[in-house]
């Protein structure tokens, strides 16, 4: 899939903009603070309909409007061209319509329109808490796989309401029996979902890191679920669980605890590794994002890098260069503060690239072509 043109309105710092994009590479340019990155949220909300920064709505409007709005067209792989527009009010349902048409449930859009970004708030994979990590599979499973998608959401509908009983101590077994059964009905297959990607996951991370790194490190991934034993199977964990549920007031224990270890040789990378290690660690865990969507996705995902190149040695940067310069990956949008750098980056590519200067919310060509008019 590529990313043709777009335009957008009162977006954060941006008061308008519209581009026009090419196939291959997209860079922006400009100082810390000036915009470049709201450029690829913008981007990530036409996939998802949210920030990728967990940001609320109502920081996604310009200060003093009312609404935002993001108009793209994009050419498939099929060959047709898709339009989007959504429309972002705080205090209001999103609306999102795709070739004029809108979409009832914004849930049927994911998937749709593939992406993955690789930012610096992206760092909380490794040093944040377990549910960062659940975040990261769940995302992913979510744009390849509806099934999955659905049981995931039907699975937090019953764990909310489980945990709303057990905090206001007003759940009788007989509750809590009905609501455990319905957890059994949907936490094997979302347990089983996980263990296959990750199994598909580990070859590919592995891979990239030893290709960014040169082969300096040995890193592992290790999935953890308190339910493995059991194979995804709840119900007779929650019924030994529950006197102790009832006292935590909260459910102790099921998927929604699962964690994806990341290690470095046998300890926690958080702990032990380096800030070039850390950011070849996630730079490799997005990668293999990438070529695993691609392989199930009917249309080949964008690629955000957002000030990728910082804390990196030369070599690594080098390498980096390469593997995306080369066939796995499709239709880029990179950001850096140094243009003599992307030039040589992009120039080394040989491919055909856009460079776009932002600066305080404006946005335009470098080839002194303006691509906005700012208000």
């Amino acid at each position: 899939m590529i990313l043709d043109r777009l335009h957008i309105l009162n977006f954060k710092s941006i008061a308008s903009a519209s581009c026009i994009f090419s196939p291959n590479v997209n860079c922006f340019i400009g100082l810390n603070g000036m915009g470049k990155t709201n450029m690829l949220d913008a981007l990530h909300y036409l996939s998802f309909t949210k920030s990728h920064l967990s940001i609320t709505d109502s920081l996604a409007v310009r200060q003093g409007e009312e609404a935002s709005i993001l108009e793209a067209v994009y050419k498939s792989d099929f060959g047709d061209e898709r339009q989007l527009l959504l429309q972002i009010r705080p205090g209001h349902r999103k609306i999102l319509r795709r070739n004029k048409k809108e979409y009832t449930k914004l849930s049927e859009h994911i998937g749709a329109f593939p992406l993955v970004i690789v930012s610096p708030q992206d760092y909380q994979l490794i040093l944040g808490g377990s549910d960062e990590r659940r975040r990261f599979v769940d995302r992913q499973l979510s744009q390849q796989d509806s099934v999955y998608m659905a049981a995931l959401a039907q699975y937090h509908r019953i764990l909310e309401q489980r945990n709303v009983l057990l905090k206001s101590q007003s759940a009788s077994d007989a509750v809590l029996e009905v609501l455990d059964l319905q957890l059994e009905q949907v936490s094997p297959l979302i347990y089983e979902r996980r263990c296959a990607f990750i199994r598909d996951f580990i070859p590919l991370f592995q891979h990239f890191y030893t290709a960014i790194s040169g082969g300096r490190d040995q890193v592992r991934l290790d999935y953890s679920s308190s339910l493995s034993d059991e194979g995804g199977h709840c119900l007779e964990a929650l019924r030994t669980a529950r006197q102790r549920d009832r006292l935590m007031g909260y459910t102790t224990l099921g998927l929604h605890k699962d964690d994806l270890q990341m290690l470095l040789g046998e300890e926690l990378i958080r702990k032990v590794g380096s800030e070039g290690q850390n950011k070849t660690f996630l730079i490799a865990l997005k990668f293999a994002q990438y070529v695993l969507l691609s392989a199930t996705n009917p249309e080949r995902p964008l690629l955000l890098l957002d000030d990728i190149f910082d804390k990196l040695d030369a070599e690594r940067v080098e390498r980096i260069i390469r593997l995306v310069g080369g066939r796995d990956f499709g239709q880029i949008f990179i950001t850096d503060t140094n243009r003599k750098h992307l030039d040589e980056i992009v120039t080394s590519w040989g491919e055909d690239y856009r460079l776009f200067e932002v600066s305080s919310g404006e946005v335009r060509s470098i080839d002194s072509t303006p691509t906005h008019e700012a208000e």
